[in-house]
């Protein structure tokens, strides 16, 4: 434990260190150089305490607290299990590598209009999500996640920002409404939003036809946030407008904020009707796939490419879900874990041909490998890990999704996973030849092309994260095994929500039998 603090303010801690950082920013609002620096400072703090929270949670099991002592299921749960921890370990990687990222990108006029403290708010709606224990809480997090984003979307006023920001604004409004109405349906049905309480409520309700209809209701407002088929088109016409630095943490961590909730509640509120619900998934993971890749090979500019495949890679998450089997669970953690380090770094690369070349578009772009070998590199490690190519994570990942649905006789969906992967190699290798292996469109002279180490604020963060990247593909077995672990939890909530958030409520569960 983390100098031995209590749990009560370990569990918190990742919520209020960007919120902190937040405020102290906003007091700093006329300096941009102090602001800088307490950013920096705050996103490393919060790196630190998630990899103590991670460890913690890994010896001692599912933690939880009470804020202000007053008793689950009435007052507000905080509670952290491996799942949780997971993805609060990304969120500060993420954090620390894209504030380090927009020391050097982020221009001088987004900075004064509040770029930092947004970024910092936006970290704790994130953490705050992964972390609470009941319904409402987690409608309020994802509110102050999403007021942050839609600032962040449009900072800075652009045509294509507001047209972007419009879209990403409307649809995922649409999400909340969605959700407010879904949490205030089941509180009406069961009396409960603490997250324990409702696994075992829903599980004895005598109203199957009111739960199925819930999850269908879930499965909406958080397949919209997690840009699902079919409610995915607004990513892909948001995500390539902002600055790239804000592009990357959307790109990594705002969908999975989804894809995580999804995860959750399918896992532990709605077991009931396991044939239907998670053969639904199956078919929203198949097409959500296909989609995504398709919309990615037709694109040509390079974050929409990136943005398209953000939604295809979900499909995998998603599948490993609905395949609901211990090893396709793991898969689902392990891919979620892959993605999010690749995706962020693919539009960080993104970032820094816009700086060499001052455009996207790939038919604009060319000759950069010959000039920049080193950024070469650092672009194929991701986008060949993202394609699924040994040994690099992404292999991995796919890997344990094939296998699992291959034991699960679900050979459609593993086709549909094989074939997408040769249509992601296809966008990659797209990207290569326009942008990295053809000549230049437009011959530049030496002083048009500054080596790459002016810019170490930009590569510092692109070479941490390739290398994050192959450790996890040359070391996988620690990775997996802390995946498989998590896929033992989210089966059994006895494990984890219940003995932590309710231990009165343990032995009812056990003797009314598990839901699966």
């Amino acid at each position: 434990m983390m100098f031995n603090l209590p749990m009560s303010i370990l569990l918190v801690l990742p919520i209020l260190i960007p919120f902190v950082t937040g405020i102290i920013l906003i007091l700093l609002w006329n300096s941009r150089s102090a602001q800088r620096f307490v950013s920096l400072i705050g996103a490393a703090g919060l790196f630190g305490v998630s990899l103590f929270l991670l460890d913690t949670i890994w010896q001692s099991g599912t933690q939880a607290t009470q804020i202000g002592a007053w008793p689950a299921p009435f007052g507000i749960t905080v509670v952290a299990d491996l799942l949780s921890a997971i993805m609060v370990v990304l969120a500060g990687l993420m954090g620390l590598s894209v504030a380090v990222y927009s020391l050097t990108s982020m221009d001088a006029q987004r900075e004064a209009f509040g770029y930092h403290p947004l970024f910092h708010i936006l970290l704790m709606g994130i953490c705050g999500s992964f972390l609470t224990g009941d319904l409402f809480n987690l409608y309020v997090w994802f509110e102050v996640m999403l007021i942050s984003s839609f600032v962040l979307t449009a900072l800075g006023g652009e045509a294509n920002q507001l047209e972007g920001g419009i879209k990403y604004v409307t649809l995922n409004l649409l999400s909340s409404a969605v959700f407010l109405a879904s949490v205030g349906l089941i509180y009406g049905l069961v009396g409960t939003l603490n997250m324990a309480d409702l696994a075992i409520a829903l599980h004895a309700s005598n109203h199957p036809g009111l739960v199925l209809t819930l999850a269908m209701l879930f499965l909406v407002a958080f397949g919209l946030k997690a840009a699902v088929f079919p409610l995915f088109f607004w990513l892909p016409s948001s995500y390539h407008t902002p600055p790239v630095a804000v592009s990357a943490i959307f790109a990594g961590l705002l969908t999975k904020v989804g894809v995580y909730t999804l995860i959750r509640v399918f896992t532990l509120l709605f077991t009931q009707d396991v044939a239907y619900t998670h053969t639904l998934l199956l078919l929203i993971a198949g097409l959500t796939m296909v989609t995504g890749v398709l919309g990615a090979a037709a694109q040509n500019e390079f974050r929409r490419i990136l943005s398209f495949h953000i939604v295809s890679q979900i499909g995998y998450m998603v599948m490993g879900l609905a395949l609901f089997t211990p090893l396709a669970l793991a898969g689902a953690v392990f891919y979620i874990t892959h993605h999010i380090v690749v995706k962020t770094n693919l539009f960080l690369v993104s970032g820094v041909v816009h700086r060499l070349r001052g455009t996207y578009q790939l038919k604009e772009l060319g000759g950069i490998y010959r000039l920049y070998p080193l950024l070469g590199v650092l672009f194929l490690i991701p986008a060949l890990s993202l394609a699924g190519i040994p040994p690099l994570s992404g292999f991995w990942a796919k890997f344990v999704l094939i296998r699992a649905g291959i034991e699960a006789e679900q050979y459609a969906i593993v086709a549909v996973a094989l074939v997408v992967s040769l249509l992601t190699i296809f966008s990659m290798t797209k990207i290569w030849a326009e942008v990295f292996w053809k000549e230049e469109v437009h011959p530049t002279t030496a002083a048009d092309n500054p080596p790459l180490r002016t810019m170490l604020g930009l590569v510092g963060p692109i070479v941490s994260l390739a290398v994050v990247t192959i450790i996890i593909g040359f070391f996988v077995e620690p990775f997996m095994q802390l995946a498989n672990a998590t896929a033992e939890q989210l089966l059994n909530p006895q494990q984890y929500y219940i003995p932590a958030v309710r231990p009165e409520t343990l032995a009812e569960f056990s003797q009314e039998g598990s839901p699966r």
